[in-house]
């Protein structure tokens, strides 16, 4: 992993294509070492979570070049490498594990290394399903994220109030205004240079699968409605 966080933190400090050019086997090399360790997890997720069978790095990872068309940020290049291991693979529209090594200088995405299940991009009918399973079921998501305490729901986009059609006074309006609903994990640079990274992060996902089994079933509710 030492190598990744090397190349990543040379190429935020020489974000610019001519940099980019002259050290682009440097690229190469990081990212192959990125993808094995990918393979690696998706075989330790595998172990306890068979819905991620016959995928591999080739359906999770992404491009490291920037669509900048719309942004005031004109970097070329992304300084971290991030892989979306679910079912069938990143485009198949289930929520799924986010692996995530950035550069570990600086605070928040793109720069902290982290790990999170589910997803922030939901159809609106998962999410009516979603909020409808959190309201009326008897508690069952306040126990799954109990029983995943090395993770935080990401609260930073809610509504301002709790969604029509469900009441104002639920014991669960906090999780009702969530417009997406994702678990995080912000490693550190300790946790990502350990040599049992691979094992650790597979551990701390099993927590996670009661979460994504139920984000994952209102999806598979939706695809069959």
């Amino acid at each position: 992993m030492k190598q990744i966080i090397n190349f990543l933190r040379k190429l935020q400090a020489n974000n610019n294509r001519e940099w980019f050019m002259e050290h682009k086997d440097e690229y190469k090399s990081a990212q192959a070492r990125f993808d094995e360790i990918v393979d690696q997890i998706i075989y330790g997720i595998c172990q306890f979570d068979p819905s991620l069978t016959g995928i591999s790095h080739k359906d999770c990872t992404y491009r490291i070049y920037r669509d900048v068309r719309f942004s005031k940020d004109k970097s070329p290049y992304k300084t971290h490498f991030g892989a979306f291991m679910c079912p069938k693979g990143k485009k198949s529209g289930f929520a799924g594990y986010y692996f995530h090594v950035g550069t570990g200088l600086g605070e928040g995405y793109p720069f902290q290394h982290m790990l999170a299940t589910g997803d922030y991009c939901y159809d609106k009918k998962v999410l009516q399903i979603l909020r409808e399973d959190i309201c009326y079921g008897n508690g069952e998501f306040e126990r799954i994220l109990d029983g995943c305490p090395a993770f935080q729901l990401d609260k930073e986009q809610m509504l301002s109030r709790v969604p029509n059609g469900f009441p104002r006074d639920s014991k669960y309006s906090e999780y009702l205004r969530l417009k997406s609903l994702c678990l995080l994990n912000t490693p550190s640079n300790d946790f990502m240079l350990s040599d049992d990274v691979v094992n650790q992060t597979v551990d701390l996902f099993r927590t996670t699968k009661p979460f994504l089994d139920f984000i994952n079933r209102a999806i598979q509710y939706n695809k069959e409605m």
